[in-house]
């Protein structure tokens, strides 16, 4: 089998798909890897690095035409629009393709008979954690999302005694406490703030506690606001605003606050309104990592800094793209992982609908959308298609 890994053309990307680690350890099980050439520039990772860990530098019409499997960072935008207007029936594209948001991604791939993999829809079940790219970039994005803070903060974290007088902490709150939330509180937390953190989901106490910081608890019924898979689910307008009402006395006393809540496929539900801006300090630092959905603050805008009434909102997309490196590192792992699921000790790669990693994640196949879910989105028959063990055709 021959994997191919594109230098990422969507706007504003640094993210490789597989970095050299990955390379190497993929050649163990006879996959040929084709990489075009500068494609981890940008990660700091070089064509010689490639080269070292076995792969061969090629152009990337090469990589497109070639590759049995492609594997992408971002199978949406301009990158899926070049995607779809090369791909072949007997060829894979792996990568992030927002397919809860926008299934016309999915559905753009079906129609050239190509098989997609969206990687965000990995069920979260114990043996596919290692598969896990939302908590993967999540985890970049929280600990970033406290760095944009404290550059931007007329303030200092920590407490310090000096010789000039004694420095108070910073206040930080996080709110919604998943793994970018958690991450963001163990940043803060060591980078000498006080953190608070607030999630509707019941479970999330513990959590927070776990990484040192305080939870903020509200008098509000928090039955069914967590879904089977661990995320926060859509709450009514009713409860966003009693949750917001109460919410605005906390907020004014912070220094720092970062926000995370975003419910796949939706968007982002409001948690801070102008009128509760309206109420903090000025110098607050707002980090909205919600942004690209819509954003939690309703004064934020993606990519902008917004300040109002003293208060400075920070709306950043693609903040795992600002850790690039790691992130490759990180989402290459991911696909890695997936990969060894789904290529046998000889490299050929079968697809065993009967397993619930492969049924969730496969969205387009044999010229249909695969995935029931997205096929409810997009209005099709709810009737899924045939499906069996596949093997792509050799070359």
């Amino acid at each position: 089998m021959k994997l191919g890994i594109p230098k990422e053309s969507h706007a504003g990307e640094s993210r490789v798909a597989l970095i050299p680690a990955n390379v190497a350890r993929l050649l163990k099980k006879n996959v040929q890897v084709l990489v075009q050439s500068d494609a981890g520039s940008h990660a700091g990772f070089t064509d010689e690095d490639y080269v070292a860990a076995g792969a061969a530098i090629v152009s990337r019409a090469q990589v497109l035409s070639d590759s049995d499997v492609i594997t992408v960072v971002n199978a949406k935008g301009e990158q899926l629009a070049e995607l779809t207007a090369i791909i072949k029936p007997n060829q894979i594209v792996i990568g992030m393709m927002d397919p809860l948001a926008h299934p016309e991604n999915a559905q753009a791939i079906a129609e050239t008979g190509a098989t997609a993999i969206a990687l965000e829809l990995v069920p979260r079940i114990t043996r596919a954690q290692s598969m896990d790219i939302l908590s993967s970039m999540a985890t970049i994005s929280g600990y970033k999302a406290v760095l944009l803070a404290a550059h931007k903060a007329p303030r200092l974290f920590p407490m310090m005694m000096t010789a000039a007088g004694t420095l108070k902490p910073a206040r930080a709150f996080i709110m919604g406490v998943g793994v970018a939330g958690l991450q963001a509180c163990a940043t803060a937390k060591r980078l000498g703030a006080v953190v608070e953190a607030y999630d509707i989901r019941p479970a999330a106490r513990e959590q927070i506690l776990s990484v040192g910081a305080k939870p903020v608890e509200l008098d509000l019924e928090t039955e069914n606001t967590e879904t089977k898979g661990g995320y926060a689910t859509e709450q009514s307008d009713d409860f966003l605003k009693r949750q917001q009402q109460a919410m605005a006395n906390v907020l004014a006393q912070q220094d720092i606050v970062i926000t995370t809540a975003a419910i796949p496929g939706r968007k982002a539900p409001v948690l801070i309104t102008k009128e509760m801006v309206d109420g903090m300090k000025s110098g607050t630092i707002i980090v909205d990592l919600a942004a690209e959905t819509g954003g939690n603050c309703e004064l934020t805008e993606v990519d902008k800094e917004v300040v109002y009434k003293g208060v400075t909102i920070l709306g950043p997309s693609n903040v795992p793209g600002s850790a690039a490196n790691h992130a490759s590192q990180m989402y290459g792992t991911n696909i890695e992982n997936l990969l060894k699921l789904l290529v046998d000790k000889e490299g050929v790669l079968s697809l065993d609908f009967e397993d619930e990693i492969v049924k969730d994640t496969v969205v387009a196949y044999q010229g249909e959308v695969a995935s029931a879910r997205l096929r409810d989105i997009l209005g099709l028959p709810a009737q899924e298609p045939a499906i069996e063990a596949a093997t792509p055709e050799a070359k």
